[in-house]
């Protein structure tokens, strides 16, 4: 945020936090919250890395049977760096929590982001909410092992989206603190686990047959993509915490860089450690039999009872680490929308004790609570299966998430390539372009699979009518927000122009209140 500037809309002064603020402060959020570290820690808890481990790893292995998962993440990471190169070329122009939608006006003009703002926020609370079935599963196995206390799922499920709801309330700086310690300690353990592992391999040593291109042989690979690109969702999310952070231009950058090397590597090097620990030849037949058990069942036998009991309990608090991160990002996108008049402008405001975008946060709240709710009624039967809210709700609502943000990834690619040549700046981004470019032909390929197999993917059959209903949420969301860009550009347009400028959306409104007879 700029400090000191003066214009039609009234001074603005910097107050004690060193914050800019101007009549109506609460209408922004407040910079200077997060630094590297913080920011780093923020968006690498969305990605749960014992949660892709433990559950994409051996699903992947197992559904696929793709020995090659390895190579899949090193593919993936080279993908997803391409994309980061203009996405955060981008970061250095474009400040703003709506991060994806503000980058892709800025290119494709202000409809094009009322579309993608829209499945932003449905893709990510998709993403949010997705998780508590699983969550809810595991903390309610948790005590029927160790408590012998048959727990219902929802309910530890529910007690999650009202805590991660309260935390959304808070300070960013003591969610950061509180995601980084949870993602340190899980991270520590895949670590052991990896080192165990090499260090003591299983009967074909340390073979690295994981990463011959042969082993991307089959009719699985696209979809296998699709499994593996979900891993690394999280990362994409530094900008939207822009404006908290004091020099967005250079943190935002530095903190993409960092998080898709470090996931890169740290996927690539565990996934190996399972392949190495089974054997090649064995870890596919191996995940079909321990299917989300499989990390578990290696770590006991390497690191004994204790050690699998410590990482169970780290499984659960690695999901409340990545919920936590998905509703803060959830509630920033709706304060962004709320803000330029995609959603009610009550959602463009900040709570004035912690700075944070609080209803947003109360939507996201409610919105979990009702989706929740309704599994749990149409799952939690008696005679009904025990791994429902894994397989629907978990299943379901995480791929339709992951499908809205590989389709806005690819969207804001192009975008990156339309602004800079509008600009004229073709020949000085020449690299960067080419980047993004090649990041969007690879990110519909994915699209294009995971669409087309999304039957595999959620288990539903090659004839259920989930197979178009899941993917047509975010079709839908998109035509929605299509249509409210070109209701509103052609029944205000001065609010159209106003889609993605983030801060200086409503500077115009305060000069607006301040002419007289303006109301308030």
């Amino acid at each position: 945020m700029t400090t000191g500037r003066s214009s039609t809309s009234g001074t603005l002064t910097p107050d004690g936090e060193g914050i800019s603020t101007f009549k109506g402060q609460d209408r922004a959020l407040r910079a200077d919250r997060l630094g590297t570290t913080g920011l780093l820690l923020s968006v690498l808890a969305a990605t749960a890395p014992l949660m892709v481990v433990a559950g994409v790893m051996p699903t992947t292995f197992g559904v696929m049977g793709i020995v090659g998962q390895p190579l899949l993440f090193v593919i993936l990471g080279v993908v997803l760096a391409l994309f980061s190169v203009g996405y955060a070329e981008m970061s250095r122009h474009v400040h703003n929590a709506g991060a994806f939608y503000a980058y892709i006006s800025r290119g494709l003009g202000g409809t094009a982001g009322a579309g993608s703002a829209l499945v932003a926020l449905v893709a990510y609370n998709a993403l949010q909410v997705g998780i508590y079935g699983i969550f809810g599963f595991e903390v309610s196995g948790l005590f029927a092992t160790y408590l012998e206390i048959e727990l219902a799922w929802w309910i530890p499920a529910l007690l999650a989206v009202l805590l991660v709801g309260g935390l959304g309330w808070l300070k960013i700086d003591l969610n950061a603190r509180v995601l980084g310690v949870l993602l340190l300690i899980e991270v520590a353990l895949v670590v052991i686990f990896d080192v165990a592992a090499l260090g003591d391999p299983g009967p074909e040593g340390l073979s690295l047959h994981a990463f011959n291109p042969d082993t991307l042989s089959g009719a699985g690979i696209g979809t296998a993509l699709c499994f593996c690109v979900a891993a690394f969702l999280g990362f994409e999310q530094a900008p939207v915490y822009a404006e908290e952070t004091s020099r967005p231009h250079v943190l935002v950058p530095r903190v993409m860089y960092l998080a898709i090397g470090g996931i890169a590597v740290f996927y690539t090097v565990s996934c190996w450690a399972i392949t190495v620990a089974t054997g090649p030849d064995a870890v596919v037949g191996t995940a079909q039999e321990q299917s989300a058990g499989m990390l578990f069942f290696l770590t006991e036998g390497l690191l004994g009872e204790t050690f699998t009991d410590v990482l169970h309990i780290l499984f659960v608090t690695g999901m409340f680490a990545a919920m936590v991160s998905f509703h803060n990002v959830v509630a920033r996108y709706a304060f962004a929308m709320g803000r330029e008049g995609l959603l009610p402008a009550a959602f463009g405001r900040t709570s004035s004790a912690s700075g944070a975008p609080g209803t947003g946060s109360l939507l996201q709240t409610v919105i979990a609570l009702v989706v929740v709710a309704a599994f749990a009624l149409a799952d939690d039967k008696p005679t009904g299966d025990p791994t429902a809210p894994v397989l629907h709700l978990f299943t379901w609502m995480g791929n339709v998430g992951a499908l809205g943000v590989t389709l806005l990834m690819a969207i804001a690619s192009v975008s990156v390539v339309v602004f800079f040549v509008r600009r004229g700046a073709t020949g000085a981004q020449f690299w960067r372009l080419a980047a993004a470019g090649l990041a969007t032909i690879a990110l519909l390929f994915i699209v294009i699979y995971t669409v087309k197999d999304f039957d595999i993917l959620v288990g539903s059959g090659p004839d259920s009518s989930l197979n178009w209903i899941l993917p047509g949420i975010i079709a839908l969301a998109l035509a929605v927000g299509l249509a409210q860009g070109l209701l509103l550009r052609s029944r205000d347009p001065e609010r159209h122009a106003r889609i993605g400028l983030g801060n200086e959306a409503f500077q115009l409104e305060k000069a607006a209140e301040t002419t007289p007879g303006a109301e308030r």
